[in-house]
């Protein structure tokens, strides 16, 4: 299901993000602009079009009056040091015969996490390319995989109980630089106890999702 960059209503403009109601029967609403007084009428509309195209569930972010909506999680923006770091693992760089693994392990570790996107077959290719995407082994055993961008994680899933801090030790000695940034939903209590062990500080909020439906 295509996203839809430009959601025109009387009221105002949003992009309807509906990738994920096939896999988690959720929409978001990326709110663009919105007229004085406005906000409830376009939201209404919003959650009509969602609902037509399969949503139980629609999430919003982008206007301060959304706090008047039940909070669903915060986008957390964190900073945590790389600096001599050595490896606790072995790594293993996903080719075009593992990214299908590589993906299920990353959807099945996912689906219970907020504002994780699922990653569909057409993904591969920007998976295997991008020369981030590891599976990280012990003895031949897989504790995780990780998906790194210069000095940017852009995820971490353990595969054994336990194994996060040695997944996540291994993967930030090939990052980029002294430090490294990730994002993580303020409801992902379980990752953000790990990070914080490796000294992570909280920067910034990238977004902030209600629950309007």
């Amino acid at each position: 299901m295509k996203d839809i960059p430009i959601f025109d209503t009387e009221t105002g403009v949003s992009t309807l993000v509906l990738k994920e109601i096939p896999y988690k029967q959720t929409a978001y609403v990326k709110i663009r602009d919105v007229q004085p007084g406005g906000l409830e009428a376009h939201l209404r509309e919003c959650i009509s079009f969602c609902r037509v195209c399969g949503a139980e569930r629609v999430l919003a972010e982008g206007h301060p009056e959304l706090k008047a909506w039940p909070l669903h999680c915060r986008v957390l923006q964190l900073r945590l040091s790389a600096a001599e770091r050595e490896p606790a693992a072995c790594v293993f760089p996903v080719t075009e015969e593992t990214v299908r693994r590589w993906r299920d392990i990353y959807n099945v570790r996912m689906a219970a996490v907020d504002n994780a996107a699922t990653l569909t077959a057409r993904d591969e290719t920007e998976i295997v390319n991008s020369g981030g995407a590891y599976f990280v082994h012990d003895a031949g055993k897989l504790l995780g995989i990780g998906w790194l961008r210069g000095s940017e994680i852009l995820c971490i899933a353990a595969t054994v109980p336990g194994a996060g801090a040695r997944v996540l030790g291994t993967l930030l000695t090939l990052t980029d630089g002294e430090t490294v940034q990730l994002e993580v939903a303020s409801t992902n209590e379980l990752a953000l106890r790990l990070y914080e062990r490796f000294g992570a500080v909280t920067v910034g909020e990238r977004s902030v999702w209600h629950v309007i439906l």
